[in-house]
């Protein structure tokens, strides 16, 4: 039986991927027992699936090979749920009844377990006339609320929420407001943004030229171009978003630009999709293909990777097969051009066990070697597949072959694809690997560094004490087995706190070269990084040939991902703390001793739908010398709220009188939605009356100091900051402070939660 090398490997299948009954009794009694309902699902659809299958076992063997999240948890269990992981949806109408029947269509698919993307170009401006109604536009922005509020509502398959991308095309006339919106720590949260930027808008501003804001062919408003690039950039730097789409390149070098137009992407940024486009995601484990770790000659089998890529390229064609989907209209751009996305997890584990440093010069040749490897297998396992199968629908020699991407494949490659046709349009892809990754024994997350070489997570058990256990990289593990627990480890063992922003951007051009669709990778920049050495690393992407660009600093909004200690912040050497104990709450065994006397607020919470007004009570305590919530009343003359009040103040008020960290009461609150609807209050939609008192409760934490802001989370605690932090984000599945932007998506290090990756 596979001994997995982590606890927290352990926990993570058996939370996410292990097969249970409703009741919660395993089907799945070991990992063994996944990989074989795994194979056997996708060998089903073979004609001789008896053959097949035990090649499947054999490449999920070892971790060697890893279908995404959803394919790991849903093939094979009859459950009603798709094993593509994100969609593309239609093109949005310009019309009422058209945007909400692609609002439906949006939740109908985040109800089987798929992330969304949608392109908001193609709604009118905020102020344009609504001919028939005698009204203006509200603009995309309003909407994008709604789909906000629609994907808070819908739980992704059950068990977590459904991911969304918004993007917006550089020219259209809202643009300014897309930047800027998620300025507000409350709105769109649900969404990842990007701005779709084009080849003349990077001329313009190289140029510092104008650029013009157009909708329906007509010029709205003029605006210099390098004022908007410094617009986007400023946004990026102090809040994360909106990142960067260099659409052009993306359609010019899609394999597919003879017959589809692409205007957004998957959540995460490695899936530009055209409308109704699914992304079906997998990784070769490059760091369980090593041999001769640590030593001279060290290196990948090129043999057993050739063997690996055909056997996952078939695997994964069969899911487009294997799959449901919720809507008819992706089930048949899936089947008609048959896409996959096959990428690479632990690469960085796998370039220090053969002696490079990521982000060298040797390391990023070593990469795009490695890819091409990996590009060619796929390309030439796909021919094969055609002869057997035959060539996706759609497939045309001429316009397939003229696309810019092939242009640079190998001419023997090149050749069997004229001459037999290929199976699946585009084969390669990078996602976010960040849960699958830890599954597979914590190597490193897709083609990032390596993020902290160990850190301490605390393990809540079942008798509510809390353990702790260290989490230590892959290669990190390997090379203590080999040279002992107490070896320094070498000078190339770099990681994410360390490296430069061009070695990111280097690593990231080396892979683009030989992925045909494009790549998820987080370019983690200091927070005192200037302003004009953040916007050259948008620029140094666009140069060196990359499809996008997603930075993280820290920031005010956002928070930061890790601690500093005060020491490396004044030296501006950020360095990851090997224990992160900095980042826990430690909560008082004994509630805080109430005095005679509270100072406090009472606030009036009028809700459109009840007869009788709330009112809440919040009284507070001076402790540390901070004033902090300690008590809590709601109270109604209306009697159906009777019951729930008062358990809701009994509950808060035993919350807050326990101290530590008590922020996440209002993050559960404001994330209550009635499915009856909410209500618009003051201006903004509020989905529920529990939302409405968490607003409260977070306007007095603002009011008194204990919040910094909106959305911001807990300012300080002074029984536990042990170290200067930063604001920080809590994890919406298991409240732990260590929430880390990896791949463009927030992971969580101590449950593995992660709103892109499944």
């Amino acid at each position: 039986m596979t001994r997995f090398a982590a606890p927290i490997a352990e926990q993570i299948w058996d939370m996410k991927y292990r097969l249970k009954e409703a009741d919660g009794t395993p089907v799945d009694a070991t990992v063994e027992d996944s990989w074989d309902r795994i194979a056997q699902a996708l060998a089903a659809v073979e004609d001789t699936p008896a053959e097949w299958a035990p090649k499947f076992r054999a490449a999920l063997e070892d971790f060697r090979f890893l279908p995404a999240g959803r394919v790991t948890a849903g093939a094979g269990t009859d459950r009603s749920v798709t094993l593509f992981n994100c969609f593309v949806m239609g093109t949005i109408p310009d019309t009422m009844a058209g945007i909400f029947d692609s609002l439906k269509e949006a939740a109908l698919t985040m109800q089987q377990g798929g992330g969304i993307g949608y392109d908001f170009s193609t709604i009118r401006p905020r102020g344009a006339v609504v001919k028939g109604v005698a009204a203006d536009a509200s603009g995309p922005l309003s909407f994008m609320d709604v789909w906000d509020a629609m994907c808070r509502t819908i739980m992704s398959a059950g068990s977590r929420r459904g991911a969304m991308m918004a993007t917006m095309r550089c020219d259209h006339p809202d643009i300014e407001d897309f930047i800027t919106a998620k300025a507000d720590a409350a709105r769109l949260r649900m969404f990842n943004v990007s701005v779709l930027v084009t080849d003349a808008f990077m001329e313009a501003v190289k140029a510092d030229q104008a650029w013009d804001l157009i909708w329906d062919g007509a010029v709205m408003r003029t605006v210099r171009a390098r004022d908007l690039w410094d617009r986007i950039m400023q946004s990026n730097h102090d809040q994360a978003e909106p990142g960067v789409i260099f659409i052009d390149r993306i359609n010019r070098m899609n394999n597919l630009n003879y017959c589809e137009t692409i205007a957004a992407t998957n959540p995460c940024g490695e899936q530009p999709l055209p409308p109704y486009g699914a992304c079906l995601l997998g990784s070769i484990n490059l760091a369980r293909l090593v041999y001769g770790a640590f030593e001279d000659g060290a290196g990948i089998d090129e043999a057993e990777l050739d063997e690996l890529v055909a056997t996952a390229v078939r695997m994964m064609d069969n899911v487009v097969d294997a799959s449901r989907f919720p809507l008819e209209a992706q089930a048949q751009e899936a089947r008609a051009k048959r896409r996959i996305g096959l990428g690479v997890t632990g690469l960085a584990d796998a370039l220090l066990m053969c002696g490079l440093r990521y982000g060298s010069e040797e390391a990023a040749r070593q990469t795009e070697r490695w890819l091409h490897a990996i590009a060619r297998a796929a390309y030439r396992a796909s021919v094969q597949l055609a002869r057997e199968k035959g060539a996706f629908p759609l497939f045309d020699a001429q316009g397939y072959l003229a696309s810019g991407a092939m242009q640079q494949m190998d001419g023997d490659v090149r050749a069997e694809i004229a001459e037999h046709g290929i199976r699946n349009a585009l084969l390669t892809s990078i996602a976010p690997t960040g849960t699958i990754s830890l599954y597979a024994g914590n190597v490193s997350s897709g083609i990032e560094p390596v993020f902290a070489y160990s850190y301490t997570r605390k393990v809540l058990q079942k008798d509510g004490s809390r353990t702790e256990e260290e989490v230590v990289d892959y290669a990190v593990q390997m090379y203590r087995e080999k040279f002992g627990t107490q070896a320094d480890l070498p000078d190339h063992f770099v990681n994410a706190q360390t490296l430069a922003p061009e070695d990111h951007v280097r690593m990231q051009a080396a892979a683009q070269k030989w992925v045909d669709s494009s790549i998820s990778k987080t370019i983690n920049v200091p927070a005192y990084i200037s302003f004009e050495a953040f916007k050259d690393v948008y620029m140094q992407a666009w140069d060196s040939g990359c499809k996008g660009c997603t930075t993280y600093r820290p920031n005010e909004v956002t928070g930061s991902v890790l601690s500093v200690d005060n020491e490396s912040k004044a030296e501006h050497s950020p360095e990851v703390l090997a224990d992160a104990n900095a980042g826990d709450v430690i909560y008082m065994t004994e509630p805080l001793e109430r005095p005679t006397e509270l100072e406090g607020a009472t606030y009036k919470l009028k809700w459109p739908d009840s007869a009788h007004a709330i009112y809440i009570t919040i009284n507070d305590i001076h402790h540390n010398g901070q004033r902090r919530p300690f008590e809590v009343f709601i109270n109604s003359k209306n009697m159906e709220h009777f019951a729930w009040t008062v358990a809701l103040t009994r509950m808060i008020s035993a919350v807050f009188r326990r101290g530590g960290d008590v922020s996440f009461v209002v993050e559960e609150l404001k994330a209550v939605f009635d499915p009856r609807g909410g209500a618009w209050m003051r201006g903004r939609y509020v989905p529920s009356i529990l939302a409405a008192i968490g607003d409260v409760i977070e306007k007095h934490m603002v009011a008194i100091g204990f919040l910094a802001g909106e959305g911001m989370g807990l300012k300080s605690d002074p029984r536990a900051e042990v170290i200067e932090m930063k604001p920080r984000t809590a994890c919406p599945s298991c409240g732990s402070y260590d929430m880390r932007m990896i791949e463009g998506c927030m992971t969580c290090a101590a449950c593995g939660h992660s709103k892109c990756s499944g």
